[in-house]
């Protein structure tokens, strides 16, 4: 089933329970959706889709940091619980072992040696691990430890 049709039935159960924090975050996702299907002149696949999910996860963490920046907790709390549901639409994580497989796998296949060649490496690490959520952060900080 596409993700919009998904978002659409939970955002009638959550009208339905009087959930209003969840309500809020799935009519934000449905307009991101929506922003999506209209701006693109093909059908939206389901990588589309979770490059908004990413997208939107994103601009939660970054808005939950200024918040907490600023003071304002609850508003950080508030972000920080829309980016947990969020997060639950995205494809299974890649585990460590998968995530350490992945970039031995890539060294070897490319040859890497010094850190001018860390975008040769990441390429090809996201190429293996493709179709799994992996915080782009996180594998660039492993990639870099071991070009050192």
């Amino acid at each position: 089933m596409p993700l919009i049709d998904q978002v659409q039935q939970e955002m009638v159960t959550a009208m339905k329970s009087g959930d209003a924090a969840r309500l809020s975050a799935l009519r934000m996702l449905k307009a991101a959706l929506m922003k999506l299907k209209v701006d693109s002149p093909k059908p939206i696949d389901e990588a589309a889709e979770i490059g908004v999910l990413k997208n939107l996860i994103k601009q939660r963490v970054d808005a939950a940091e200024m918040f907490r920046k600023a003071g304002r907790a609850d508003q950080a709390d508030k972000e920080e619980a829309e980016k947990v549901m969020l997060e639950s639409y995205l494809p299974a994580g890649a585990s460590e072992e998968d995530i350490d497989a992945a970039i031995a796998a890539a060294f070897a296949e490319t040859g890497a040696t010094s850190i001018k060649q860390m975008g040769i490496v990441m390429k090809a690490v996201q190429a293996k691990l493709a179709g799994k959520t992996v915080d782009g952060k996180t594998l660039s900080d492993k990639v870099r430890s071991k070009l050192s």
